[in-house]
């Protein structure tokens, strides 16, 4: 793959606080409209090189580039390019979801007869029209979810990244949820995600797992499964975990 192909590049990539390596030298790559599943246990470091990859923590050493751009130099470059989205946080509750799409679209730079149409387009596509103006605090987590995938993608960026976006909804809104990063890697949009949900991670076009700090694993769900002799990816998952030295951080 060349380097015209590649939507993230990390090497060596590093983050230190005090004494703990929170991030011990991952290298790896992620394709153009890739599905790239970023896994791990609590304390192993994900969320950490998230934030150094999109922008909000420069590394402690290592190298990275995001759509084209060095996270140490061009941080405010790679924000404009990435959509975001966190299971904690990623819509604000006392707003209605016009308000939302409106406060987002403005953020992402998008100008406001766009952003109406915008509005218009993802409502319908959601069959969210009728909840418009009711407050997001008020609508069920399943549709909060989708709903925040969509503003997360809704200026076109190349690369959006999930960390735990199904986290505590059932079954059927989470494949819904994941026909809609389908639709997105289609489009041309790549995805890295994070999730606890083992299943998920078959859906995905290559997994990572992360134990201590660092890269342990990294191939395609079959590769993985045929590397580890193991019958799925959890049987996998908890191979390395069993030797992680550290818990939730």
């Amino acid at each position: 793959m060349s380097q015209n192909e590649l939507a993230i590049q990390a090497t060596n990539l590093t983050r230190i606080f005090g004494d703990f390596t929170a991030v011990d030298q991952i290298t790896f790559e992620v394709g153009q409209g890739e599905i790239f599943g970023f896994l791990g246990a609590n304390g192993a470091g994900k969320t950490t090189a998230i934030r150094m990859l999109i922008g909000l923590l420069a590394p402690t050493s290592g190298e990275a580039k995001v759509a084209g751009f060095d996270v140490y130099t061009q941080a405010e470059s790679i924000k404009k390019r990435i959509g975001y989205m966190s299971q904690k946080f990623s819509l604000y509750e006392d707003l209605t979801v016009w308000e939302n799409i409106r406060l987002y679209g403005g953020i992402y730079g998008l100008p406001f007869k766009q952003i109406k149409q915008k509005a218009d387009d993802l409502l319908q596509t959601l069959s969210l029209s009728e909840a418009r103006d009711k407050r997001i605090g008020s609508l069920p987590l399943g549709w909060k979810q989708k709903l925040a995938f969509s503003v997360a993608v809704m200026h076109n960026p190349d690369i959006v990244f999930l960390d735990e976006p199904t986290g505590g909804v059932d079954p059927i809104t989470r494949r819904q949820f994941w026909e809609q990063i389908y639709k997105a890697a289609e489009e041309g949009t790549t995805v890295f995600v994070t999730t606890h949900y083992m299943d998920e991670a078959e859906y995905c076009d290559r997994v990572s797992i992360m134990v201590d700090g660092r890269i342990e694993a990294l191939n395609s769900p079959a590769g993985l499964k045929k590397e580890f002799e193991a019958e799925d990816i959890e049987e996998v998952f908890i191979q390395l975990a069993r030797g992680a030295k550290r818990g939730e951080q």
